[in-house]
């Protein structure tokens, strides 16, 4: 009887011999009054006291066992975050660095795009011009004599351009007067083509950018200082004449895309604005070398 009542983690009485639950009723022989029933676990406080040998049997309470497999627990689930956590993101790291150490990757080249040239077909024939006319340069300006950027590419860069290549540059000058915002550049250009009718253009273009004040007065004033014929000069101020010319000039410049004056085209390459002296030799100098596809 007293091994049934002892628990031994180490036994070696096999499984189906250990009853885990035993029911005592004590027994006395002067009394009998009866005691009320005891149920004893497995895991309950023995009634004696455990053999001296440590090595044969190993016993403990109910409460000690409980402390002794939440502290397993613990320790499973540490060990089993170490193992899934901690371990599997090094040996991934360690995969992803290794093909870089082993086959390094090579630079791309950079690749430069060669810069893109349109060229537009500019009519220039009928059109006031100067220069030669074989020359390999043709400079088509759209303008209006009001326009403040297009006196100052008169005054800063036109005669210096002209100067800098010498037989080379055909100028050509086609009117795009901004009637909305300059209301004397109609009548300016009209004057202009007046003055042509008498072999005076460049001249007469000259004193239109060079004055402050754009009337009729102005223009029959300039006409005469020229030496034109003042009364046919006049008459051609009133005939409406030239209205249709300049109307077609400022159709085309707007249906080619032309939104502000002054717009020049370099043998058909567009520039806009008062450029200065550089930026037209930086692209007439390509042309002449030949380093700009036709």
């Amino acid at each position: 009887m007293q091994d049934e009542r002892k628990l031994s983690l180490f036994s070696k009485t096999p499984a189906e011999d250990y009853n885990p639950v035993t029911m005592t009723t004590p027994k006395t022989s002067r009394s009998k009054k009866s005691s009320p029933a005891t149920f004893e676990t497995e895991f309950d406080e023995p009634l004696e006291e455990a053999p001296n040998d440590p090595e044969e049997f190993v016993t403990f309470k109910r409460s000690h066992f409980y402390s002794v497999l939440v502290v397993l627990a613990f320790a499973v689930g540490i060990l089993l975050g170490y193992v899934i956590w901690g371990r599997e993101p090094a040996v991934v790291v360690a995969e992803a660095e290794q093909p870089a150490a082993a086959a390094p990757v090579a630079e791309a080249p950079v690749v430069t795009e060669e810069p893109q040239f349109t060229r537009y077909d500019i009519p220039t024939e009928g059109y006031p011009s100067l220069g030669p006319d074989d020359a390999p340069i043709v400079i088509v300006e759209f303008s209006d004599f009001q326009c403040p950027f297009c006196r100052r590419f008169h005054d800063e860069t036109y005669r210096d351009l002209l100067n800098a290549y010498p037989g080379q540059i055909r100028f050509v000058y086609r009117n795009l007067p901004l009637t909305s915002i300059h209301p004397d550049a109609m009548p300016s250009a009209i004057a202009s083509l007046c003055a042509n009718d008498q072999n005076a253009y460049w001249d007469y273009h000259e004193k239109l950018f060079s004055s402050e004040v754009l009337t009729r007065e102005t223009f029959i004033q300039y006409a005469t200082d020229l030496s034109l014929n003042v009364e046919e000069f006049t008459a051609c101020l009133d005939s409406g004449k030239h209205d249709e010319f300049i109307s077609q000039d400022m159709d085309f410049a707007l249906n080619l895309g032309v939104q502000s004056t002054p717009t020049f085209f370099i043998n058909g390459l567009a520039v806009i604005g008062a450029q200065p002296l550089s930026t037209f030799s930086q692209i007439i100098d390509k042309e002449l070398a030949g380093e700009i596809p036709k």
